[in-house]
């Protein structure tokens, strides 16, 4: 035995009008898309007019929308305008036209979000005119209307509460912002709010114009959209400021000259955060409430065809005006950067183009490749920091990784390119590069070195000495990925439980030990003179500074051990540097 739902229409109206929209505001948006679809049903050569007259010309508090459309007969209303979730019937009555804006109908139930009553006058030509009545509870009644034009018009009385949205300011406003492109004439109170013309489609300043009135910046540059098989025109506009890559800049999207949103997410891919589009489409689907883009093949084919768009437009800026790209990276390099880890002609224009920065200057990877042969390059800012004045002592170029995206883009440089070698700069391996000691030098070092390595063996670095430039680093310290790794490991199995500690302690065996070193730099004449004094104390309270130093300087992580040390050898020095009797 079946059965059918029991539908309660009160409810059903309240949860189409109230919660499938998400502002009152869209009423007027779909008022229009009525009367736009009712013109457009006449065929092309009519010459169609939408008329508005808000609560401030009635004079009774309603509003009222003229338009000289095809008009419904008597079964039209009672299909249309009182069916909800059939399709068949509007498809059989000619409502279901491909150039039609909306699902005509279906729309009036935005209108219960301001109004209580909606009153549809229509005559289609050679029927009777109708009047239908629609209320806020879900009844309507149907009677015969007085004699009219063919054509309809809509009657809203309003809610209270919300009387405000039906006052000429308001309407105007709506009108002007959904309608103001719409191939038919449309006039709130008698003034005209239809413009004619599309903005991507005006002269350049103009069109600069337009962006700084509309979506509140003068672009750096207006990309051309146009992908036919969406029936999409438009234009991207370039922001000049840059602009958080993780944000979703919304666009402005209109369907068949009717704006759908001020801000439809999902129409350009996620890299390209730096352009704000203004579109026109006649095959993209809206979803239900006409407020975003049906996530579908066709939005999905329209994505990437505005990609390649963008993408064009960079290598023609490349070709065409290099000091206009470079300006262009200098403010969006994330997006762009963003891009070359995916698609090899953006990685080419970055190779190219975009500086970045390395201890001999800001170049670009080519001019770099160029001078050194190699990218050698350091993973992380602090790593930088600490090595490049030293790697260019030793004349070995060091390119800056840390920043976001510039060590996956060399990585994957090397990777697309066998003609590119790439290689990221361990700390340990400058050690090779630093000159040897004497036998002589290094004989006469040795109980020092012994004394130095016994102050440091307790923090697990190794003391070593070389000579080295520039003169003026007195001591460097070094941690090899290996070291680094190492000590990472340890960290985590003194923080585990018994059980994870059993099964670290096993792996610990596996994982390498190399130690920090700390090189001491025998060209330094303060190197030289602690190396030289009798004292082993005071001797061993300047290599424990010398440790601390190279710490801070590398930006090296300060562990409880080397803050306390820090702390002991600071004070010891003092001490020693303020001699004579204690005073009361």
């Amino acid at each position: 035995m079946s059965n059918t739902f029991q539908v309660d229409l009160r409810g059903i109206v309240d949860l189409l009008s109230h919660h499938l929209y998400a502002s009152p505001r869209v009423y007027v948006r779909e008022l229009l898309q009525n009367a736009v679809d009712a013109i457009t049903a006449i065929g092309p050569g009519h010459d169609g007019v939408v008329t508005i007259a808000s609560s401030d010309t009635t004079g009774d508090g309603t509003l009222r929308i003229d338009d000289n459309g095809i008009g419904l007969t008597e079964a039209q209303v009672h299909e249309l305008l009182a069916t909800i979730g059939r399709s068949s019937k509007r498809d059989e009555l000619g409502f279901a036209r491909h150039e039609f804006l909306g699902q005509f109908g279906i729309g009036l139930l935005s209108c219960f979000l301001v109004a209580d009553e909606i009153r549809v006058h229509t005559r289609r030509e050679g029927a009777a005119p109708v009047l239908w009545t629609g209320y806020a509870d879900g009844r309507y009644a149907v009677r015969a209307g007085d004699d009219r034009e063919p054509g309809t018009t809509v009657t809203l009385l309003p809610r209270r509460g919300a009387e405000h949205f039906l006052t000429g300011s308001t309407v105007a406003e709506l009108a002007t912002t959904y309608g103001s492109l719409l191939p038919v004439a449309v006039s709130v109170d008698g003034r005209s709010v239809t413009t004619g013309t599309v903005p991507w489609e005006l002269p350049p300043e103009s069109r600069m114009a337009y962006a700084q009135r509309t979506l509140g910046f003068r672009p750096f540059d207006v990309i051309e959209l146009n992908v036919p098989s969406a029936g999409l025109t438009g234009a991207a506009f370039v922001l000049p400021t840059p602009v958080n890559p993780a944000s979703r800049g919304g666009h402005r999207v209109y369907l068949k000259r009717m704006l759908l949103s001020e801000s439809i997410e999902g129409l350009l891919p996620e890299w390209a955060f730096f352009a704000r589009c203004v579109v026109d489409s006649t095959e993209l689907r809206p979803t239900a409430s006409r407020e975003a883009l049906y996530d579908d093949g066709m939005l999905a084919e329209t994505r990437e065809a505005i990609a390649d768009q963008l993408r064009g437009w960079l290598v023609r800026l490349s070709a065409t005006d290099p000091r206009r790209l470079a300006e262009f990276l200098s403010i969006h390099h994330l997006g762009v950067k963003a891009l070359a880890l995916h698609d090899d002609e953006m990685l080419r224009l970055v190779e190219q183009w975009y500086p970045m920065q390395t201890n001999m200057g800001e170049v670009t990877l080519a001019e770099f490749r160029a001078r050194h042969g190699v990218l050698r390059y350091a993973a992380t800012a602090d790593e930088f920091r600490q090595l490049a004045g030293v790697a260019a002592a030793q004349e070995v170029g060091l390119i800056n990784g840390g920043y976001v995206y510039d060590a996956e883009l060399i990585q994957r440089l090397a990777a697309t390119d066998p003609e590119v070698r790439a290689e990221r700069l361990d700390p340990t391996d400058l050690t090779t590069r630093f000159n040897g000691l004497d036998a002589e030098t290094e004989l006469l070092l040795r109980p020092f070195l012994a004394a130095a390595q016994r102050r440091l063996d307790r923090l697990g670095c190794e003391v070593v000495v070389r000579a080295f430039d520039p003169v003026t680093m007195p001591a460097l310290y070094l941690v090899s990925r290996a070291a680094a790794f190492h000590d990472e490991f340890t960290a985590g199995r003194d923080q585990a439980d018994d059980l994870w500690g059993g099964v670290l302690d096993a792996l610990s065996r596996t994982v390498p030990a190399d130690r920090p070193q700390l090189v001491l730099n025998h060209r330094n004449p303060l190197i030289r003179r602690i190396a030289a004094l009798g004292d082993a104390e005071l001797a061993g309270l300047a290599v424990e500074s010398l440790y601390g130093q190279a710490l801070l300087l590398g930006h090296h992580p300060i562990r409880p051990a080397d803050a306390a040390l820090l702390t002991t050898s600071f004070l010891g020095l003092l001490d020693r540097a303020v001699p004579g009797e204690e005073t009361r």
